[in-house]
């Protein structure tokens, strides 16, 4: 008999209530079949998404962790098959110090105590039920939000779909904002690591673009250059000044000079110059 998380439950309110020796051992599982990433750009589109939050986004909150993580299993089930989601987002969890141990390859709600928010898919072809068989499970298993990415429009002619979870259902939203995580999704024209496309991109609640380490580190170097251009500019106006107060000097002096000069003639010539 399946033992499949019922729709009255959440995973985490299910895995509370299991008795410690019937949850499986993890040796039993299969939790990594060693299948490739299906493509370049793919691959190239989860390290996007994962890599930028862990190198830009400070969190939720003050003090509340995240893990990220891309094509890795998502065990929900104490006897289901895992669910690979290509990017997946959880709040208020903490990756396990030692990740060589089995237990600590995968995302294992029982573990974590809790499942993602979010989970992100990227569509390469037809084959994936993106927008049915996965749907419905990640619907089931109570995702908060999912996000159907299909840059090849092989699912037709929308290339950014987001679902929010209403009620045990999943409804689409018409803009890309995560209110519960704090964090939006948006299409960006760019490149990344040499490569241009379009790519789904994390955002802030004003719309900007959670950078990547590359970018990041591109930002704090154009920074320091106009830090280093202001102080340039500052220390040549200072010099300027310092020009034009030594002129200042000059010329007082030389008006002392040219009136002491006056008055000794003067003074030869027997005129008092107070008079």
């Amino acid at each position: 008999m399946s033992s499949s998380l019922p729709l009255s439950e959440s995973p985490s309110e299910m895995m509370d209530a299991i008795p410690p020796e019937l949850i499986p051992n993890v040796d039993d599982l299969i939790t990594e079949d060693d299948t490739p990433v299906d493509n370049i750009f793919s691959e190239k589109q989860q390290r996007l998404l994962t890599e930028s939050l862990y190198s830009s986004w400070a969190g939720p909150g003050e003090g509340r962790p995240f893990v990220v993580l891309a094509n890795v299993g998502l065990f929900y089930g104490m006897y289901e098959p895992p669910l690979v989601p290509d990017v997946m987002l959880s709040l208020d969890v903490r990756l396990p110090s030692d990740p060589l141990f089995k237990r600590n390859r995968s995302y294992f709600i029982w573990e974590y105590g809790k499942q993602p928010d979010v989970v992100i898919e990227v569509v390469s072809n037809q084959k994936g039920g993106e927008l049915s068989d996965k749907m419905r499970e990640y619907e089931r298993i109570r995702i908060l939000y999912y996000v159907v990415f299909d840059p090849f429009e092989e699912l037709g002619r929308i290339p950014f779909r987001l679902y929010e979870l209403h009620v045990g259902n999943y409804v689409q939203r018409a803009d890309g904002w995560l209110e519960e995580i704090g964090l939006g999704l948006k299409l960006w024209q760019g490149a990344y690591e040499g490569v241009e496309a379009q790519w789904l991109r994390w955002s802030d609640r004003d719309g900007m673009l959670i950078p990547s380490g590359s970018e990041r580190a591109d930002q704090e170097h154009e920074r320091a250059d106009q830090e280093h251009e202001r102080a340039e500019q500052e220390h040549q106006r200072a010099e300027l000044e310092r020009e034009r107060a030594e002129q200042e000097r000059e010329r007082a002096d030389q008006e002392r000079e040219r009136a002491e000069r006056l008055a000794a003639r003067l003074r030869e010539l027997g005129i008092d110059a107070g008079s």
